[in-house]
């Protein structure tokens, strides 16, 4: 199954350890993450479901392309990183 890792920036305001689920893509991989810590959802999507401008989800290292709908193919053995970006100074 998929691996979902998160920064330790994101879990310092959230519990979200590192967790395996099972899905095709990064939408169902979501879905099953946020079955398991609902409130993930607020701190990655808008109120329309798409990824907020200030997270990244990247697949395998790669930049995932579709922030929309999260299309983006997921194999049961790829390494899902969510990133949360800082911003001030």
């Amino acid at each position: 199954m998929p691996r979902v890792s998160f920064t330790n920036n994101l879990q310092r305001h959230l519990d979200c350890p590192a967790t395996t689920v099972s899905g095709d893509c990064v939408r169902t991989i979501l879905d099953a993450t946020f079955a398991e810590n609902p409130k993930l959802r607020s701190y990655l999507l808008d109120d329309q479901g798409c990824l907020r401008k200030h997270v990244n989800i990247f697949v395998n290292g790669a930049a995932v392309r579709d922030r929309d709908r999260l299309t983006d193919p997921v194999a049961p053995d790829d390494e899902i990183f969510v990133m949360q970006a800082l911003s001030g100074g």
